[in-house]
């Protein structure tokens, strides 16, 4: 799961996964299964979600072994 993301998605832009899934120009559950872990985003989507949430590439996708993570991942940002 991308821990972050989730985290400002729903608590920073207070967004729901149809929001940003429309933003991107994918389906709900695409983006509901990207989120989630079990796809992976495109760098076109991983770049235009760091401008969504006007952050940093790398201060919203963890790499793969840290997934999980939890909510002290957003504080590190």
């Amino acid at each position: 799961m991308q821990s972050v993301l989730l985290i400002l998605r729903k608590e920073e832009k207070k967004a729901t996964q149809q929001d940003v899934a429309n933003y991107l120009g994918i389906s709900v559950s695409t983006y509901r299964a990207k989120e989630h872990g079990k796809r992976e985003f495109t760098q076109d989507e991983m770049f235009a979600l760091s401008k969504y949430f006007d952050r940093p590439i790398d201060q919203i996708f963890l790499p793969r072994g840290y997934q999980i993570g939890n909510r002290d991942d957003l504080e590190k940002v």
